[in-house]
């Protein structure tokens, strides 16, 4: 099992950051992925951004060039930097790790952007 906690959300007015925390436990192995997917009310859940254990990224194009993912392999933990959020990014984020075919999800956090 894999336990993740993430931090970092909040409420923010339009141009403004975030940073996004998450920190894995439990049965890590060396080779993974980690991610952010976010679900906005009334719509399905997304993808912002991934990162695997080698440093490989993938973005969301709604977001590329606004948000950096990256990753922390001794601290088996990933973060998510937002810059020029825009109110279309409140959501709940969450965090995602997977490897070796076992899928692991955290409880979310808020990040709402409004003036």
């Amino acid at each position: 099992q894999v336990q993740l906690v993430e931090s970092g959300g909040g409420l923010v007015q339009p141009g403004g950051s975030l940073r996004l925390s998450c920190a894995a436990s439990g049965r890590i192995f060396s080779i993974y992925r980690m991610g952010w997917y976010r679900q906005a009310p009334g719509k399905q859940r997304e993808l912002v951004a991934t990162i695997t254990s080698g440093g490989y990224t993938n973005y969301a194009d709604s977001v590329k060039g606004r948000f950096t993912i990256s990753r922390d392999n001794a601290k088996n933990a990933a973060y998510l930097q937002m810059n020029s959020l825009k109110p279309e990014d409140t959501a709940v984020y969450y965090c995602t790790y997977y490897s070796l075919g076992s899928d692991y999800w955290g409880q979310g956090t808020q990040v709402t952007v409004s003036s």
